[in-house]
């Protein structure tokens, strides 16, 4: 399988383009602090998702596929703090945590597939 065919990548990677966008055209303040943090936090699920994807056993898919589902949870942290403080608008906002609510239940699929498919 490839990669782009995996949903949770695919979530991932439209959720990473977006908030890519918006905190492109932020303020340098609201950049180094929230923007950095959020760009990281989101990158970083699809990262893991792929890089779990290439490993080749239980404990290492796993793990990636867990660090995926960390770095969603500190996303949407940095989502309501980005909205907290007035730098995304409402619609926005809901597009974001849109993709974010559909991630948890993607990525525990990824992680019941390696859980029981997988020996080692």
């Amino acid at each position: 399988m490839k990669l782009t065919e995996i949903q949770a990548y695919k979530t991932a990677s439209d959720l990473d383009k977006i908030v890519w966008i918006v905190v492109e055209v932020w303020p340098v303040t609201a950049k180094k602090t929230i923007g950095d943090q959020w760009i990281r936090s989101t990158d970083s699920i699809a990262a893991n998702i792929a890089e779990g994807e290439g490993r080749f056993f239980k404990k290492d898919k796993m793990k990636f596929f867990y660090q995926a589902r960390g770095s969603l949870f500190e996303s949407a942290h940095w989502t309501e703090k980005a909205k907290e403080r007035n730098l995304i608008n409402e619609i926005k906002y809901l597009e974001i945590m849109s993709l974010l609510r559909k991630l948890p239940k993607e990525i525990n699929s990824m992680i019941l597939g390696a859980s029981k498919n997988l020996k080692k």
